[in-house]
């Protein structure tokens, strides 16, 4: 199958040029931000947005060019021959998409290593397939680890020390956590060497694991005001009257890796054997990242533990902008800059009870504002625009991945229009593209 929107490929061409040559003039007055990439390409469309939904959207580059996309199809349930995961292809710059296969691994992304594309997502159990063609034929799926229920989203891949670094979660058993069980996750940095076949289990490293309610003290966090709505350790806590909104325990899912090569900076290790985890926080607060870190020892394993500032303290969550929600870290070497890519909250303030039916879940759950940042150390970021927006709350843009493209930033977004059934739940999974996306570096 073929997806082809030529009409708004061709728009996305012509627009963007116009839409720059005008962006001095504006600046200077102090006028609105203007989206970066709001129009779009349609990847996949769901014939009935009620029950049918779009999930996962990842996206890579390979050496040739070609762009591949990875997304799923899902009926929650309802519709269990609908449910699926597809692999789609692009020649022309994502203006249209050959599909190439279907499977049955979710929270999948694709990357390339030692002459192979590869594609790491998970049954319960970690799992990779292998292509050997640029993505047009599939091997089928090799289980890496044959324990253990896992989780995470199509997040960033960090390529260093001739090896591939990626994060997957595990859920703890035993916890008696309810609802939304966030708080029992522990990310697990995997690494492998780039020349070795990666479905072979045997070359893969796991990282030691951190469960997130293990480490949590409340007398540690508390002038950070999380959790910000009263919150249960084990159980969801209704924040309004009709009991439609709650807030789950607390926790951290949907993990990034990043390595700090810069030697100014007092996280860097001059041996390059310690990453850092940055994710998601669910405290009901905006703008926090949850962080941790991995050390690889002399015996080639490797340990997860807190971080520590120079001051002793520890260290569990930092500024974020959209941290509350799924992000996706870039490195660009061009730059020598993080580029990270969320949802921008605007209204977290709001009370529960007050808040319209177009709005999902807690006050800090806004779904329609998709955002790019910048960092030279993922602390103190920089505002680089506004790339795309739904016309209100219940038309999402979020849960995007990204890879770059010659001078541009390539992103596949998790979407919906009027139509969808909710923020979370949407129709539509979408392409943009940020043309020339280093000159927004002030």
């Amino acid at each position: 199958m073929i997806v082809r929107n030529l009409f708004l490929g061709l728009a996305i061409l012509l627009s963007l040029p116009a839409l720059r040559a005008e962006e001095p003039a504006s600046s200077a007055v102090g006028g609105p931000i203007r989206p970066l990439a709001q129009d779009f390409v349609t990847v996949w469309e769901s014939p009935d947005p009620k029950p049918l939904f779009g999930y996962t959207p990842g996206i890579c580059r390979l050496e040739s060019g070609r762009l591949v996309a990875t997304y799923e199809i899902s009926s929650r349930g309802k519709l269990p021959s609908a449910t699926r995961s597809v692999i789609a292809t692009s020649d022309d710059g994502g203006l249209t998409w050959t599909h190439r296969a279907d499977h049955h691994l979710s929270f999948c992304r694709t990357f390339e290593a030692g002459g192979a594309l590869y594609l790491l997502g998970r049954q319960k159990q970690v799992a990779i397939m292998r292509s050997d063609d640029e993505g047009v034929t599939w091997s089928k799926p090799f289980f890496l680890v044959e324990k253990g229920i896992w989780h995470q989203s199509a997040c960033n891949v960090l390529y260093a020390n001739g090896c591939v670094y990626l994060v997957m979660e595990v859920h703890a058993p035993l916890r008696g956590i309810q609802g939304w069980q966030v708080g029992d996750l522990a990310p697990v940095l995997m690494r492998a060497k780039v020349e070795d076949d990666l479905t072979d289990p045997k070359n893969w490293t796991f990282a030691s694991k951190l469960v997130f309610e293990d480490i949590w003290d409340a007398d540690q966090n508390h002038f950070f005001g999380v959790p910000f709505h009263p919150a249960d350790r084990k159980k969801v806590t209704w924040l309004n009257s009709r009991e439609t909104r709650g807030q789950a325990p607390l926790g951290w899912l949907e993990t990034n890796v990043v390595q700090f090569t810069d030697p100014q900076h007092l996280w860097h290790d001059p041996k390059g054997k310690t990453f850092y985890l940055w994710m998601r926080a669910n405290t009901g607060a905006t703008n926090y990242a949850a962080i941790a870190k991995v050390t690889e020892n002399e015996d080639g394993s490797m340990t997860t533990s807190l971080v520590q500032a120079p001051s002793g303290k520890t260290m569990l969550y930092v500024p974020c902008p959209g941290g509350q929600m799924r992000f996706h870290v870039l490195w660009d070497e061009k730059t020598q800059l993080y580029w990270l890519l969320g949802t921008q909250a605007t209204d977290s303030m709001i009370k529960p009870d007050l808040m319209t039916k177009e709005r999902f879940g807690t006050p800090d759950n806004e779904r329609h504002r998709l955002v790019l940042h910048y960092s030279k150390n993922m602390v103190d970021w920089c505002f680089a625009g506004l790339v795309c927006m739904g016309n209100n709350p219940k038309e999402a843009r979020h849960y995007a991945s990204m890879c770059i493209d010659g001078d541009d930033l390539c992103i596949l977004s998790r979407s919906g229009d009027a139509r969808a059934k909710s923020a979370h739940d949407g129709n539509l999974i979408t392409f943009h593209r940020v043309k020339s996306f280093r000159d927004l570096v002030y």
